[in-house]
């Protein structure tokens, strides 16, 4: 129990406040020091975060493509075309003469008897047999459960696909469960025309006759209204196309069994047939393409030259420490936020891992590169550091010196930059082994935002602090229970010898009498 200051007239609150201030100022410097770790983590990570940008830009940068990509250009829009890099850059004639298409077949005349009175898409054919509403259907056509069996060529051979019709199957499950099946054909009822259309998912010619075969006397032929019997006579086939696109490359006729073909590293895609106007490929190098990406790449490292030296330069203020709340209640927005920018400043000033990792990422610029491609050195294409060393080894690109480079030998400036051969890794090969150890030193040190504490460095900094002001918070409320305890302790004595004076007061005052 607390006694606050009735005998003494002290105020034993604010006096006790007072003290435990003086005793908690060094559980506020191993707050503060705690709060600057926290600060210098996050501060890591950001900088990692921009590492993993720079390293995930550099991924489409080793790619062979990035400096050896070709472009494309048509006459007229008959034929259009992409190209790999291992086209021959060049032009190419094509003449199409036929267009390849998939075959279709269609009800011959309507499936419902009566024009007024159509079968339902919804309600059970077995039913709708019994009815008479089916053209091609007798009664006894349909038994407890029947086939719809069709052969076609699907996935590089000929198959055949069998699916059991129960006594509730509809038109639209049975419909629906061809479509979805993976047998190289779709189907649906055209309510309007009253009929069944079915067609091939792919176009091309791949039988001897019809490309989607069934029996002429078949349930399937019945319930569809369908001729597909490729033994019949060609005039019941109710079947059309599917047809090959027939071409010609630079005066030779092919042929294809979709509309479009890959000749040379050129995959020509069939718009429409030529009718006698043939179309003019051009393939030319992308020149353009690769240099935007490199300038582009060059201006993304430079941002990043410019966060590390600035981060590791940045004034240290001693002086400023990371604020408790009761500072901060003793102070407007504005002034936090100046405090706040000065004490974050500095945290990673001179840091040894981001001053070494950009010394590697430098190296992996400047150092030479064997390879058996006609350039060696980063200065041959037109790109080199700046003189001023203080701005951190930065890029500068003769884009004309590039160009001409893409131009002449795309593929020695891919081996200069891409190559991936143990011991002659091109320039963003080693770039990328430095950035990965950079990100690698730093994970040690501050994590990742999914690390444990015990897991890296500052963690473990993090862990001790903690452990270090609990310790202290138990050890202040001892002192502050030693205090109070000192306190009542006099109060108790004061009002005794208060009561005792008292007392006595009396007995003297008693005495006169």
């Amino acid at each position: 129990m607390r006694i606050s200051g009735f005998a003494s007239g002290m105020d034993i609150d604010q006096t006790v406040k007072d003290l435990m201030a003086a005793e908690r100022i060094p559980l506020d410097k191993i707050e503060q020091d705690r709060t600057s770790i926290e600060w210098k983590r996050d501060a890591y990570r950001e900088m990692n975060v921009k590492f993993k940008e720079l390293d995930d830009a550099l991924l489409n940068m080793r790619l062979k493509n990035t400096y050896t990509s070709k472009t494309t250009t048509s006459s007229n829009n008959t034929v259009t075309a992409t190209a790999s890099s291992s086209a021959s850059n060049g032009s190419y004639n094509m003449e199409v003469t036929e267009l390849a298409s998939a075959a279709i077949n269609v009800t011959q005349g309507t499936i419902s008897a009566s024009a007024t009175d159509k079968v339902s898409p919804f309600a059970s054919i077995k039913d709708q047999i019994t009815a008479g509403k089916f053209s091609g259907l007798a009664e006894a056509d349909f038994g407890a459960e029947e086939t719809l069996t069709f052969s076609t060529h699907h996935n590089g051979e000929l198959k055949e696909f069998n699916y059991a019709v129960s006594a509730t199957d509809t038109i639209d499950t049975v419909l629906t469960r061809l479509t979805n099946d993976d047998n190289g054909v779709r189907a649906f009822y055209d309510i309007t025309q009253d009929k069944i259309i079915m067609e091939k998912t792919s176009a091309g010619d791949y039988l001897d006759g019809p490309e989607i075969q069934f029996a002429d006397d078949s349930f399937m032929s019945k319930l569809f209204g369908m001729n597909a019997d490729p033994t019949a006579d060609s005039t019941t086939v109710t079947e059309q196309g599917g047809t090959d696109a027939t071409f010609k490359y630079n005066g030779v006729q092919l042929t294809s069994k979709t509309n479009q073909t890959t000749l040379n590293g050129i995959t020509f895609n069939f718009n429409n047939v030529s009718n006698g106007t043939p179309t003019y490929v051009n393939v030319n190098s992308d020149t353009d393409g690769a240099v935007e990406k490199i300038m582009d790449f060059v201006e993304q490292y430079n941002s990043m030259v410019d966060e590390i030296t600035s981060r590791t330069r940045e004034p240290l203020y001693r002086d400023y420490h990371p604020l408790n709340e009761e500072q901060m209640s003793d102070m407007s927005d504005r002034e936090i936020e100046m405090w706040d920018e000065k004490a974050r400043s500095g945290l990673l000033k001179s840091d040894q891992i981001l001053q070494s990792g950009l010394t590697q990422m430098r190296q992996a610029w400047t150092n030479s590169v064997n390879n058996d491609g006609a350039f060696k050195h980063l200065t041959e294409v037109g790109i080199n550091t700046t003189r001023d060393y203080m701005n951190g080894g930065k890029l500068e690109v003769d884009e004309d010196k590039l160009r001409k480079a893409l131009n002449d030998d795309p593929e020695s400036v891919n081996k200069l930059f891409a190559n991936s051969t143990a011991g002659e890794e091109g320039i963003f090969n080693k770039l990328n082994t430095a950035i990965d150890q950079t990100v690698s030193r730093i994970n040690e040190r501050a994590g990742r935002t999914t690390s444990q504490a015990h897991q890296y460095t500052l963690g473990r900094q993090l862990s001790n602090m903690d452990e270090r002001i609990n310790n202290f918070n138990r050890r202040l409320t001892q002192v502050e229970d030693r205090y109070w305890s000192q306190f009542t302790a006099m109060e108790k004595a004061i009002q005794k010898m208060n009561e005792q004076s008292n007392y006595l007061y009396s007995q003297m005052s008693g005495g006169q009498q």
